[in-house]
């Protein structure tokens, strides 16, 4: 039996819908509910304990029920949110992750939001809501998770970094750090499963999806996320997220 049919009689899916004008931070907490964040416009960074997010436009953030975070609004940004029933799509990580939005799923979202709500004891909500459980089963995620390491070194190096993208003497990272170089490229691996190098340029990349979402050249943003031109940053863009920044953001 289906976990759908299982709450026939249950309110399934609640939307809320907010858009921000002005930079805000605020902390988050949902209790009972699994969350779809949709961004239909600008770009949002979340963080938890351990980790951070980037969501750009047009991609979504899975938060399961439970998670407490922090968001980062740095200026204009449209939320489109649901709340779904703990459990409804099982197949999803119990842990955040950024996922692609089809246009389909993109089209169920925003008719979810425009009904309100998909109630298991109305037909037509709840098969729209077995149509939008059946999408989100199946979507992609993308890499834009920075995890954060906890031992001291290696958390100090890290805020070094997401301080100064730019920054690109390893030496004297971890002089700065309280470590050897080789001591922090064991501590990144064992605390993130991410070698220094890799950590380090999935942190410009999600570093350069904020400046690029709020309109900054590429080549502006090449500099200042640390690279010396335009197509080697382009390139470093394309190995992490599988294509370039302008086709990305098309």
């Amino acid at each position: 039996m289906s976990r759908i049919r299982q709450s026939s009689g249950k309110l399934l899916v609640r939307t809320f819908s907010v858009t921000f004008y002005s930079p805000q931070t605020f902390s988050y907490a949902s209790e009972g509910w699994d969350q779809l964040v949709y961004a239909l416009k600008g770009v949002v960074t979340v963080r938890s304990a351990r980790d951070a997010w980037v969501l750009p436009a047009q991609r979504a953030l899975w938060v399961p029920n439970g998670l407490e975070a922090h968001i980062e609004i740095p200026g204009p940004v449209s939320l489109r949110s649901l709340y779904l029933v703990q459990g409804l799509v099982p197949s999803l990580p119990r842990e955040c992750s950024v996922v692609n939005v089809s246009p389909l799923l993109r089209e169920l979202i925003l008719e979810t939001m425009r009904l309100g709500m998909l109630h298991g004891r109305l037909a037509p909500q709840r098969n729209l809501a077995r149509v939008l459980v059946d999408q989100l089963r199946s979507i992609p995620s993308v890499p834009l998770q920075l995890p954060m390491p906890s031992e001291p070194r290696a958390y100090r190096a890290a805020t070094l970094m997401l301080a100064d993208p730019a920054s690109g003497d390893v030496a004297d990272l971890a002089k700065r750090a309280g470590a050897s170089v080789r001591t922090l490229e064991r501590l990144f691996r064992a605390e993130t499963s991410m070698p220094l190098a890799a950590w380090r340029r999935r942190m410009r990349v999600l570093n350069a999806l904020r400046l690029l979402a709020a309109g900054e050249s590429v080549t502006r943003v090449a500099l200042e996320v640390g690279y010396d031109s335009t197509s080697a940053f382009v390139a470093m863009f394309r190995r992490e997220l599988g294509v370039t920044p302008a086709r990305y953001f098309a």
